[in-house]
């Protein structure tokens, strides 16, 4: 009879919020802070929202910031207050999570997507010029796993037909492009889902912009199209960043920074330990990056074989994304024509345990998992 395989000697988890929100002393004023909200009887655009507004805006090196129900949420009314809509075309990367073209189904219009560079999960400037139509109303770049998209090759190709850009920012969170935040220089869509690097207690989103008038625009999508109780100027919808989610959201701002360069630690060490493995691409991080690594992802040429030995030795990974956005039943027909890149990252791609809570040991202890798998896996 065979034996048994031994137990992992350490485990470590692919993300666990119980052990980020016991950094710094942050579960203590994340407790304290539900429970003045929740003692205050104000739940709904109270102070609590409007403070972070204010806060989380001056965080991004911008002027106003409305939050919202969430993410998705946040991409879908900065469009509607574009008006963009039915008969509408708008540029998508190929590579993302589904959200980012599902906003864009939301307000009628259809998302065209462009490939990814060769060597990054970056949307590529050199394509999104050919995606361009006279019906495309805007260009949505996602800065995908932390990592900033080419503003500046986008904006030449969009400024000079006066479409806007909308930054998909909901990994981004802190993240510089050329010295300046993510969400400082166009209108910008955030996520705060609870594994995001800045996550709130349930979904919430927040929408970053200069223009004055597009942000009282989602304030007032946002709430029933409504700036007066009962009197309602357009079409609205309710989605509303609750009281109990901006007080958690200010207790953990102020540590983001912080937090954000822990990751950047990890990452180091995981690109210098993981580098020139066969069979393994590190991610790319370009010079005018500072990237904010919500998630390390690997591409992993035997990734089949290589999520169970790592399972085995008690590193938790997950994928993002299996499936090739074109490829799912929610847009099956919508893309004329493979996205080979986009297929070929979803067969490769592979995230590691990745967060400010993870010990120098667990670092050590993944590195030695991935070397010891990958380098089995090709003998």
């Amino acid at each position: 009879m065979t034996a048994p395989a031994p137990a992992p000697a350490r485990r470590v988890a692919f993300h666990d919020l119980r052990d980020l929100h016991g950094l710094d002393g942050v579960q203590e004023r994340i407790d304290a802070a539900v429970l003045r909200v929740a003692r205050s009887g104000r739940y709904l655009l109270g102070p609590e929202l409007l403070a972070f507004e204010e806060e989380f805006a001056r965080y991004c090196e911008n002027e106003h910031c409305v939050g919202v129900a969430s993410g998705l949420d946040a991409l879908e009314l900065t469009l509607r207050a574009l008006e963009v809509g039915p008969g509408d075309e708008v540029i998508v990367p190929g590579h993302t999570y589904i959200a980012t073209w599902l906003a864009v189904t939301a307000v009628g219009a259809r998302p065209v997507p462009v490939e990814p560079e060769a060597d990054s999960f970056l949307i590529d400037p050199e394509r999104l010029a050919a995606a361009l139509t006279p019906r495309t109303r805007a260009v949505v770049p996602v800065h995908p796993y932390g990592h900033p998209a080419d503003l500046d090759a986008i904006e030449a190709v969009a400024a000079p037909r006066g479409i806007p850009v909308v930054e998909d920012a909901a990994q981004a969170h802190g993240a510089r492009y050329r010295g300046r935040r993510a969400g400082s220089r166009y209108a910008a869509a955030f996520s705060f889902y609870p594994g995001k690097n800045l996550g709130a207690l349930g979904d919430a989103g927040a929408v970053v912009t200069s223009d004055a008038r597009l942000a009282e625009r989602v304030r007032l999508l946002r709430n029933y199209g409504s700036r007066v109780k009962y009197r309602h100027e357009v079409p609205g919808r309710n989605s509303r960043l609750d009281e109990i989610q901006a007080a958690a959201l200010r207790v953990k701002l102020p540590y983001l920074d912080g937090w954000n360069a822990r990751r950047a630690k990890v990452a180091a060490r995981y690109t210098e330990g993981l580098a020139g493995l066969p069979g393994l691409a590190v991610p790319a991080v370009r010079p005018w990056a500072e990237p904010v690594w919500h998630q390390y992802v690997v591409r992993a040429a035997r990734r089949a074989e290589l999520v169970p030995a790592l399972e085995a030795a008690g590193v938790e990974t997950l994928v993002h994304y299996p499936v090739a956005v074109h490829r799912s039943p929610a847009y099956a027909g919508a893309v004329a024509g493979p996205l080979p890149r986009c297929e070929r990252l979803a067969g490769e791609v592979l995230s590691l345990p990745m967060g400010p809570q993870l010990t120098a040991q667990d670092v050590t202890a993944v590195i030695a998992a991935v070397r010891e798998a990958t380098e089995n896996s090709h003998d």
